[in-house]
Formats: C-alpha cells, structure tokens, sequence
C-alpha cells in the first residue's frame, strides 16, 4: 500500500495521505510509516474510523508492547476492560460529561501542561497513538514541539553542558504542582523514573531533548537549579516556529513520538462539550524484528 505525506511545518508534521490504517498489515506499509515518523516525527490520519479493538491491533503491528501502566489507572478502573486503551476524554463510565469536582478530571487537568507521554516509567513511551471518536462542537485542539529541532537550536556550550545529564520525571510531581495530590495507594503505583535529558534516537541518529511537566529534579544537581534550567529548556522548545497545533476532526488519527516531541491539549468549555479520544502508548523496546 503506498504511503504518501506532505509537510504540515517547515520543522516537523506530516499528513498521510488517502490510507485505512485497518488493513495495513503488510511489511512495506509499516516500514514506511516508521520512516515517515523519523523523519516528521507527528503524522496525521484522517478518517480512521478505528473500533477500540482495531486500534489496539494496529498499535500492537506498528510498534509492538503496549504501555498500560497510566496514571489513570492508578486512579480507577478503565471503563473499556483494558489499560492500554487510555480513556483520553471527559465523560465517565456512563458517558455523562464529568462534573467540576471529578476526581479524574482534576488529573486529566494537566494534560494542559507541556509533557511526554509515560516518561515517568521505564521503559517510556515511544508512539503514543490518538483516535479521535467524538469532536465537541468548539475548538479542543493539540499541540505538539519538536524537541529535534529544539536540541539544533542550542549553542554548542549549552549542549554540551547537558552531556549526561539525567532527570527524574513523576507525574505525582506534575499532578502536585497543579494542585492535585494522589493518595498514598496511588503513589506507591507511580514510583517515577530517570532518563537522559538528551535523547539520541537510534533510527534516525538525531539527538532531542527529553523534557516534560513530569521532570521533577535533575539527578545530582541542587533542587532549585536543576528546575530553573528545566523550565529555561521548556521555554526555549516550545517558542512558536518549534511547534504543529493539530486541529481536531472526527475520525482523526495522529502518531507521534515521544523520544522526540512534547505535547498538550489545549482548554474548551469540557464541562459542556462531550470530546472523546482513545490512545494507545507503545513502550520503548527494541522495534520488532517482523511486521
């Protein structure tokens, strides 16, 4: 099946051309689709009009294990049986839009903050995959930064003062600093992770920075320094021309990678507009050896 993309930004993004995700199972297909993220790093889909099922079978051809370890689930159980399939929406079990003091909404909050999907296990996220099934009626729209393009624009002294340096990512620190606390239960289920503040991704050889609202502290370093040169770093990555906004259509399916971009969601009335999305995460293995 040929795979086609035209650019979305001069920096990153790309959209896929007429494609039904559904019936790619052949080697070809796939090998060009993670080719096309190396290269864009964000590729938009439209009209993918995926069942949960089929959307867990694909994200398992294109990349292998699913990450099921979410803060959500920490929280309660998955209203679809399965947590690899994140519940990215504002509704709960019985489909009713979730009210002001929902305790998971007060969580699913900080997805307005910059962050990359599941940095605070390891293995971390690779590809986070987002099925879009019901668009409200306003704008709820994603950005995404290309921490690629972010990492090139740093002066040669300031990259190379971030050789080796590792960072520890905990959403129970990005949840805290917008006022939300997991109880004790919970936080023994999301212990937090370490990873290198430079990434080189293997495929493509390019280098990024690993940021997110998850990075806490970085490892070695006094408290308050190692946070101000984190916030500096986010800063720096998400000025405009780094940055794809992605406006949401029914049926839409986008991929990105998280070894190289940073995401978030951007607010709507959520309150009275239903908006329902599923995602599914792969966890950064090894890729497979076969399609």
């Amino acid at each position: 099946m040929p795979v086609t993309i035209t650019p979305l930004t001069p920096v990153f993004a790309g959209e896929v051309g007429t494609i039904d995700l559904r019936q790619v199972h052949d080697r070809q297909s796939l090998e060009a689709l993670r080719t096309g993220m190396d290269k864009y790093a964000v590729l938009v889909f439209h009209d993918q009009n995926f069942t949960d099922q089929e959307q867990l079978d694909f994200a398992q051809r294109f990349d292998g294990t699913l990450h099921a370890r979410t803060s959500s689930s920490a929280i309660g159980s998955n209203r679809f049986g399965n947590e690899a399939l994140a519940d990215v929406s504002n509704v709960d079990r019985d489909g009713k839009i979730r009210d002001a003091n929902n305790r998971m909404r007060a969580s699913s909050v900080g997805n307005r903050l910059w962050h990359t999907d599941a940095s605070f296990v390891d293995p971390p996220g690779r590809y986070s995959m987002l099925s879009a099934r019901v668009i409200p009626p306003v704008r709820a729209d994603t950005e995404f930064a290309d921490m690629r393009a972010a990492y090139d624009a740093l002066d040669e002294e300031t990259r190379a003062s971030l050789e080796g340096l590792r960072v520890y990512h905990s959403i129970v620190y990005s949840r805290h600093v917008l006022g939300f606390d997991f109880n004790e239960d919970e936080r023994d289920k999301l212990k937090g992770a370490i990873h290198p503040l430079v990434r080189t991704i293997p495929t493509s050889g390019r280098r990024a920075l690993y940021l997110a609202s998850h990075a806490e502290h970085v490892v070695d370093w006094q408290v308050p320094e190692g946070r101000l040169l984190l916030r500096d770093l986010i800063d720096h990555a998400t000025q405009p021309h780094f940055i794809y906004r992605h406006i949401w259509r029914p049926h839409d399916f986008v991929i990105w990678d998280n070894r190289c971009t940073m995401h978030r969601a951007r607010p709507f009335d959520d309150k009275t507009h239903r908006r329902e999305l599923r995602r599914t995460t792969t966890l950064d293995l090894p890729l497979p050896v076969s399609a």
